[in-house]
């Protein structure tokens, strides 16, 4: 185990040196989720009817997290497939280290990377007048949650990256699965009001939970309703029993963490294993 991390976090900072040498990557990966900030809270905050555009920015933010997190994930297996393409993976399998080493030091790298990004996230919305609402401690548990989902997702990726042939064909097949699935799902829109297919697509939809548990800990859950589902009593009962409409989504943080634990279990060792018989393309 020592030797494991300590071979990981040397390639942890190989990869943490690799953003501070191009600033570009940082850039623009926290670039576009400010965008859809101000983009999607404002233009589609002006849809949400008059004097609610307020309430569809707080609703908003959680589902900007989740999809943001995800496809910072990303990062892990188009570097993976860049590392493979160029013949990196090949040097680093010649040197006497951990065979896990060089996947969980990348993998860690890039949640470094996520936290970063949700804290300028979370600057950014704090700016455009999104509040936490139930708390200190509920919040931290709302981003570990993300930040662990992200970190299973990582290790996903970065099967995928080391199955593929070139790093374009990556990007271009992960977008596919990755864009369908944070929009199917409450991240911008309450998923309640969807066409009935959609609407249980959406219930079990992992993006939906994570988002969910997370507007749930901010105390954002009602931001859309009348009044901000404000007084609690019957009325926020039944707006609840509303918006929960599938098991998954009324036990979101155990059905989430079920997720992160179940991503780890499959694609750790089968990351790990494709990572021992990878070869130069």
């Amino acid at each position: 185990m020592s030797t494991l991390l300590a071979d990981a976090s040397t390639i942890a900072r190989r990869n943490l040196i690799k953003i501070k040498r191009v600033p570009d990557l940082i850039v623009f990966t926290t670039l576009q989720p400010i965008m859809f900030i101000l983009l999607f809270g404002y233009v589609f905050g002006s849809l949400a009817g008059s004097g609610n555009g307020q309430g569809y920015r707080e609703f908003l933010m959680a589902g900007i997290f989740a999809q943001t997190i995800i496809f910072g994930a990303t990062i892990t297996g188009s570097g993976m497939a860049e590392d493979m393409q160029k013949g990196v993976i090949d040097r680093f399998r010649t040197l006497p280290m951990h065979p896990g080493a060089v996947l969980t030091g990348r993998t860690f790298s890039d949640l470094l990377n996520n936290v970063i990004v949700l804290v300028i996230m979370t600057l950014t919305g704090l700016a455009i007048g999104w509040r936490i609402r139930d708390g200190l401690l509920k919040a931290v548990l709302a981003y570990a949650l993300m930040l662990g989902f992200a970190y299973a997702v990582s290790w996903v990726m970065a099967y995928i990256g080391l199955k593929v042939r070139a790093p374009e064909i990556f990007n271009n097949a992960t977008f596919m699965i990755i864009f369908p699935l944070t929009f199917i799902a409450n991240t911008f829109v309450p998923s309640e009001n969807m066409p009935a297919v959609l609407r249980t697509i959406a219930g079990w939809n992992p993006v939906s939970t994570i988002t969910h548990a997370a507007r749930d800990n901010f105390g954002n859950l009602f931001a859309l309703a009348p009044g901000g589902g404000a007084g609690g009593g019957a009325g926020a009962q039944q707006l609840r029993e509303q918006i929960e409409y599938t098991w998954a989504l009324q036990h979101a943080e155990i059905y989430t963490l079920a997720w992160i634990v179940g991503l780890l279990l499959v694609f750790v060792p089968l990351s790990i294993r494709a990572y021992q018989r990878s070869v130069a393309r």
